[in-house]
């Protein structure tokens, strides 16, 4: 991405079987996590909840006991316009993805749905309104 190229599924899923992992390690050490990420496709959410197994490729790690192991996972789609989301991301300063990769997200992007868990909240909420609106939220 810093060099202008968007990533494709090949080397996103991996990542995700990573992030799916450490997910499964603090929630079972009891902790809360937060994790904030562009899972922007269903499958990419689906990897993050069940692992390898969510997913039509195959991560290079096994788990070794075979169980499928699920994290409960609460999206949270912040969702805004093109033009906001471009202005907001033109402002930053050293960010590693270039603006010209927005509309390749937006493109790729399948936002979440019914009967995935998610909130949906605009970006034009101000910041606390919008932890406001997470915290208030239960997870399912």
């Amino acid at each position: 991405m810093e060099k202008g190229i968007p990533l494709n599924d090949q080397d996103r899923i991996p990542w995700l079987c990573n992030l799916h992992d450490i997910l499964l390690r603090d929630v079972a050490s009891g902790q809360h996590v937060v994790l904030a990420c562009s899972a922007l496709k269903k499958v990419y959410r689906d990897i993050l909840i069940r692992g390898k197994d969510g997913g039509p490729l195959k991560c290079e790690q096994m788990r070794k006991d075979k169980q499928p192991a699920e994290v409960k996972l609460l999206v949270v789609y912040l969702s805004g316009s093109f033009e906001v989301i471009s202005g907001r991301l033109l402002k930053r300063k050293g960010h590693f993805m270039s603006p010209e990769l927005l509309q390749s997200q937006f493109d790729t992007l399948e936002p979440p749905s019914d009967p995935e868990n998610f909130i949906q909240i605009n970006v034009d909420k101000n910041l606390s309104e919008i932890i406001a609106t997470i915290m208030g939220t239960k997870i399912t």
